[in-house]
């Protein structure tokens, strides 16, 4: 808020001190001035995602999906390429990093693992978006799983304001994602979103602007990865990594059986002779592969149906359960929940960018979706 403190300072002016009757003024005088800053900043909304950090900007929409991914030079946090080895040049080098130099994703299962790092990584992507912008510092607002403690949103906070930001506030992940597929959730019935990330799992039911039950689970994307490469290691003895496991579930990968079965070539190294080597593998084997962690989620969804009122179950009934997040790409994810699950299921339009895009309709909303989100004064 340095910003506005400087502003007062100009209010106050020489000696001046707010008396009992205009102190309501002087803050009403701030409040504007913060505004008017605003107009000069470019306000954003932050998807700090586990493997990707997606930035909608207010009035522009979303301007940057990147995944978090920072390269450093090993045991310090020196980012390389002058500070340049962030997101989409990173990811390049996850796996293929010589001894000096460690490609980091400073997310882990949706929260902050490597503070500064991460720090760094949300300075980078603040100033790529803001550097037209002068000294007017953005308000910025973070997307957050539902699940983290006070201490971990905290962490949150002091890493976007370090990183430049004028103001932040926090928003869980499911009200974000839900007001971006445009749920309803202002309106006193119940809407059930479920956002597959790829740290996280984030299943809630919404209504009146809050979470009426959620439940945040550490299976995601990159557990369905760890199965695709557990996979190959067991049956194939065959040692792939985090970015071929990724272009196999994209590729081939499904969890209801498909009309023509699919078969993809996959090439890592060997457990035994640790040389390198090539197999086939067949959209049944990645199918049996995931079975176990979309169970997990399924189990989840059911788990959150059980807390909520008979109301908003009737209101379910008809409403269903939006699916956003990158899991909601997986082929077959809508039937295999149906089969579990007799409600309606229907995948969001974008759903990789559900939670950047709601983030960006509260920056246009404030005052009307303020009990929606949180500041460092609302957290304990």
């Amino acid at each position: 808020m340095a910003d506005v403190r400087f502003c007062s300072t100009i209010l106050i002016g020489q000696g001046e001190r707010w008396t009992q009757g205009n102190l309501g003024e002087g803050i009403a005088m701030i409040s504007l001035i913060d505004r008017v800053i605003g107009v000069f900043s470019t306000d954003m909304g932050i998807d700090l995602g586990t493997c990707n950090t997606l930035v909608c900007v207010r009035g522009a929409g979303i301007v940057l999906n990147e995944p978090s991914v920072v390269a450093v030079k090993k045991g310090t946090n020196q980012i390389l390429m002058n500070g340049q080895a962030v997101g989409s040049a990173a990811k390049e080098m996850l796996g293929k990093c010589p001894g000096n130099i460690e490609a980091i994703r400073p997310m882990k299962d949706g929260v902050i693992a490597d503070f500064d790092i991460t720090e760094a990584m949300i300075k980078y992507f603040i100033q790529k978006i803001h550097k037209r912008k002068g000294w007017f510092r953005p308000r910025v607002i973070v997307a957050h799983p539902s699940g983290i403690t006070g201490v971990e949103k905290r962490a949150v906070l002091a890493s976007a304001e370090r990183a430049g930001a004028r103001q932040v506030f926090l928003v869980p992940e499911p009200i974000a994602s839900g007001i971006g597929v445009g749920l309803p959730i202002q309106e006193p019935r119940g809407s059930m979103i479920v956002d597959i990330g790829g740290g996280t799992s984030e299943i809630a039911v919404l209504s009146l602007g809050a979470v009426v039950a959620c439940k945040s689970i550490r299976v995601a994307g990159d557990e369905l990865n760890d199965a695709i490469m557990k996979h190959c290691k067991e049956n194939y003895n065959l040692y792939i990594g985090e970015n071929t496991a990724e272009k196999i579930k994209l590729t081939i990968g499904s969890v209801a059986p498909l009309e023509k079965e699919l078969t993809m070539e996959v090439r890592g190294r060997d457990v035994v002779t640790a040389m390198p080597r090539c197999i086939i593998v067949s959209s049944a084997e990645v199918r049996s592969a995931l079975s176990d962690p979309i169970m997990r989620i399924v189990k989840a969804i059911k788990e959150t149906l059980e807390l909520i009122p008979p109301e908003i179950s009737a209101d379910l009934v008809e409403s269903g359960i939006t699916l956003a997040g990158g899991g909601a790409l997986l082929r077959g994810i809508k039937t295999a929940i149906t089969r579990e699950i007799d409600i309606p299921v229907v995948i969001a339009d974008d759903p990789l960018t559900a939670v950047a895009r709601g983030t960006g309709v509260i920056l246009d909303n404030l005052d009307r979706l303020r009990d929606s989100i949180e500041s460092s004064a609302d957290i304990d």
